[in-house]
């Protein structure tokens, strides 16, 4: 039905509920069996046991089933039971960490679910919105968010902000009356009220028309969940990875058992020492560890109060080159402060922000005292008596309870040591003339203890001045000649260009009468003085501007403010540079996308923008090949927070279809929370290298020692069991590790990779294959010194290799640390890494002088003679290209 246009009693009648009683619980329970819960469904979500199987669908894990398959063929069954290991070990590390993330956002959605108060039974209670059914009447007040979608019976100084549904930043004015305009957008609709819409001013009462998906906001989440995902960069780069191994897998079995053939061994035999090269080639621990590295920083991003709903999609803000953020509650506070007062050709400065009543007065950076400036003292007063706004502490924090800039009011005048108590004591309240947005001015009547009476009036300054007779200047009232109204407006336009918002205050006396009418209150008024007010900054965001300006990283400001006022915050967070180009909505709209895409890049604020404009700035700047990290908190963010590289909704403001569409939420909406992210994003991306040229360096070194082997018709320096023991134990803790490594220093003054760079780009693929062949030279050396020595103890030689290539690996591991070399990292920083090394020294050593383990792993004891052999070839890969580089870079 279009409730809009029929009359609140009617609309009562028909959908069978009181005004006066409401619902019964007996009505609750057969509504809530047609029409569901009052919330909003999420794509169906598969069981656990199928996101259990989910997790073996990856390209190597597929591989690796495929390798324990051949190995178990093979009779090798201690191979197939350890691949078999690592993939289940594997599969249940993915399982838990998105079971934590969805968890974690469930947990995140239950905190803002909003309360409402209902009526039942004839009772006012108080209930999860949840639990709301069509025909509840629902009563609310200005701080309330709306839990259902209503049809008004009741409006007093009603306005709600719609900008999560439609974007419009400006609260609407709410009525009761039909309409009839059958035709009506939702912002036109000013006798509904919708559900996830904050009250701003007033209160009501409405009845529940429609719940759940049935809602304006459930029809637009229901257009979301059919939106197709997109592959993160990761992704891609090891599934790349993954294609690559296999081929070079398949590749070496092939030659190995080629060339073993070539030279008289038996083919099984050639064929069991292929398919464990190939086991060799490919890093079983690599799925496990890449999920243990995303999973681990992620639990460190939520103590840093961000919640990544989307796994791999951490290491997508390693890439950003761009974030859009909005500036409201992202990069301000979100908490109106005055900071300015003019009375009389006087300024004062108040210092102090956000609600907290602390705060003091300074005239010409001299500190005043409040009760000595009588003008300063009257329009503090008058500000807190002309207003609805109440200040509150709670938890050691100040809350609002009322519209922002009546906030900012009461927070003034409370630095000068008033309040309403104290108020309350002097002045009697007669009657109010709530703010509308027709007359944009609000006036009460006071009378005083003395029994006077008089009225005050608030409101934009340019309605304001239209009324005015007199002024008060030096404590006098004058006669409003031309030369006050060219002080009063040179005073708006000095706060004004400081991007202030200005409130005027004026008053007049009254005589006592019992009828008052507005028209005639609200005019020969006499002016006070002006309140200059802004949002400022939060502390944080300038120096996270900075660094990820250091970083690489541009970041754009996009607002729904006036040009002035985003200009200045901007520069207040040198957010602008001297050529940065600052363009608004209007202007938005009539560009071509084409000529956006040619000067997005010199654009660094977007201000009067509405929430559709997002999707458009997120297409041009992916045009020019950014990585976008996109911000918002409405419904009408979400297509361009999924459209976005790195989509991230807002934890506080954020509405659920927001959160939704999003990769990460941010629990504190602060962009200085995104800054952290990127830095941990980047983090996971550079650990992920570094255990991959760990894995493959390792690995190649294992292949090579095997292959060279063949190639000069050497016995085989390892048997099977050991090169698997090397993969799945010296290679998998050092690895896993390697993955809780702390940033390098100057991870923040690089720039962002381009989101098209290979695995092996910056060199790697370089480092993998030198210090591979030098692991596998080594290695080969040891073995043939050895077994030249003794030909007829080849179990000795085999020891003796095997101890070479896993202390060359254990040594190699801590020169993966650093892009550069081994020398410029503290190799005692990473406690995690020296406990793993120390582990794998002592395991190896279990393995060569247990003599349970020594038949299984075909070793003997080494003698101590023969370690310093071993150790001293082990630090050759590592040091000598590593102390060659270093010389290089100081020359």
């Amino acid at each position: 039905m279009k409730w809009h246009e029929i009359g609140p009693e009617e609309v009562l009648q028909s959908i069978n509920t009181s005004r006066e009683n409401g619902l019964t619980e007996k009505d609750v329970q057969k509504r809530v069996k047609h029409h569901g819960f009052n919330e909003l469904k999420e794509a169906e979500k598969p069981s656990a046991f199928l996101l259990f199987l989910e997790q073996f669908k990856d390209f190597m894990v597929l591989v690796l089933l495929a390798a324990t398959l051949i190995s178990g063929l093979l009779g090798e069954y201690i191979d197939a039971i350890a691949i078999i290991a690592i993939v289940f070990i594997n599969g249940i590390l993915g399982f838990f960490q998105e079971r934590r993330a969805e968890k974690s956002l469930e947990a995140l959605k239950e905190m803002s679910a909003p309360q409402v108060q209902a009526l039942r039974e004839g009772e006012w209670t108080r209930i999860q919105s949840k639990d709301l059914v069509p025909g509840d009447i629902v009563k609310f007040t200005s701080g309330d968010r709306i839990g259902a979608d209503l049809r008004l019976i009741e409006a007093k100084s009603l306005e709600i902000e719609e900008s999560a549904l439609t974007g419009e930043s400006l609260p609407v004015s709410k009525f009761t009356k039909a309409l009839s305009d059958g035709h009506a957008g939702i912002g036109d609709l000013t006798n509904m009220a919708f559900m996830g819409t904050l009250v701003t001013r007033g209160n009501g009462v409405g009845v529940v028309v429609a719940t759940g998906m049935n809602t304006a906001m459930g029809q637009i989440a229901d257009l979301l969940q059919s939106a197709e995902t997109m592959e993160t960069p990761l992704q891609r780069r090891l599934e790349q990875l993954g294609k690559i191994l296999i081929v070079v897998a398949l590749a070496l079995t092939f030659l190995v058992v080629a060339v073993g053939v070539i030279q008289g061994h038996e083919l099984y035999d050639m064929f069991l020492a292929g398919v464990s090269l190939a086991v060799a080639a490919i890093p079983e621990g690599l799925p496990a560890i890449v999920t243990v590295a995303l999973s681990l920083g992620v639990q460190r991003m939520i103590k840093q109060r961000s919640i990544v709903r989307k796994l791999p999609a951490v290491e997508t803000l390693g890439c950003a080159s761009v974030i859009c953020s909005d500036k409201t509650g992202t990069m301000t506070q979100n908490k109106m402060t005055v900071t300015h007062i003019w009375s009389g050709g006087s300024t004062w400065q108040l210092s102090g922000i956000g609600y907290q009543p602390k705060g003091e007065f300074f005239a010409n950076e001299q500190k005043v005292l409040v009760k000595d400036n009588k003008s300063l003292q009257q329009i503090l007063t008058f500000g807190m008596l002309c207003n609805t706004a109440n200040i509150y502490e709670k938890d050691d924090d100040y809350i609002l309870d009322g519209d922002p800039t009546e906030g900012a009011l009461v927070v003034a005048a409370m630095k000068a040591g008033l309040s309403r108590e104290s108020l309350s004591k002097q002045f009697k309240m007669i009657e109010e003339f709530p703010f509308d947005s027709i007359r944009k001015m609000m006036s009460v009547i006071i009378e005083d203890k003395n029994g006077k009476r008089f009225v005050i009036t608030k409101g934009a300054p340019d309605i304001l001045l239209q009324k005015l007779d007199f002024v008060l200047w030096d404590e006098k009232q004058h006669y409003i000649s031309s030369k006050y109204e060219t002080k009063i407006n040179e005073a708006i336009d000095n706060l004004a260009s400081q991007a202030l918002r200005t409130i005027a205050v004026a008053f007049k006396p009254i005589s006592v009468q019992t009828i008052y009418h507005q028209h005639e209150v609200e005019k020969n008024l006499v002016f006070l003085g002006l309140q200059g007010m802004i949002d400022p900054p939060r502390p944080e965001v300038k120096q996270a501007v900075k660094e990820c300006r250091q970083a690489g990283i541009k970041t754009v400001m996009i607002t729904g403010d006036h040009v002035n006022t985003a200009r200045a915050i901007a520069k207040q967070l040198d957010l602008l540079p001297p050529n940065g180009k600052v363009i608004d909505g209007a202007a938005l709209s009539a560009m071509p996308n084409e000529e956006l895409v040619q000067i997005v890049d010199d654009i660094y604020v977007f201000a009067r923008v509405s929430p559709e404009h997002k999707l458009k700035i997120v297409k041009a700047l992916q045009s020019k090949g950014h990585v976008v990290a996109m911000t918002g908190d409405g419904v009408n963010d979400a297509p361009a927070i999924k459209a976005a590289d790195i989509g991230i909704s807002m934890g506080i403001t954020g509405t659920d279809v927001a959160k939704e569409a999003s990769a990460l939420v941010l629990v504190d909406d602060n962009f200085a929370t995104i800054k952290l992210a990127i830095k941990e994003g980047r983090n996971i991306y550079e650990n992920i290298r570094k255990f991959i040229r760990y894995l493959l360096a390792s690995n190649v070194g294992e292949i090579l020692v095997m292959l060279f082997a063949m190639l000069l018709a050497l016995p085989l320096p390892l048997v099977p069991i050991q090169i698997l023991w090397v993969n799945l134990v010296t290679d998998g803790l050092p690895a896993m590790a390697l993955g809780l490594d702390q940033p390098e220093g100057d991870l923040m003054q690089r720039k962002p990779r381009h989101h098209k760079e290979g695995v092996f780009a910056r060199g790697l693929g370089w480092k993998v294959i030198s210090r591979g062949f030098l692991i596998g030279i080594v290695t080969l050396a040891a073995f043939m010194i050895v077994y030249h020595r003794d030909p007829d103890n080849l179990i000795y030689a085999q020891t003796i290799a095997f101890a070479t290539l896993v202390m060359a690996q254990l040594i190699h591991v801590f020169d993966c640390r650093s892009e550069r070399s081994v020398f410029l990292r503290n190799p005692f920083e990473n406690l995690y890494l020296v406990g793993a090394v120390i582990s794998s020294v002592l395991l190896m050593l279990v393995v060569i002088y247990y003599a349970p383990m020594q038949p299984i792993f075909h070793t003997v004891p080494i003698m101590a003679r023969d370690w310093l052999l071993v150790l001293g070839l082990s630090a050759i890969p590592t040091f000598l290209l590593a102390g060659s580089l270093l010389t290089r870079k100081k020359s």
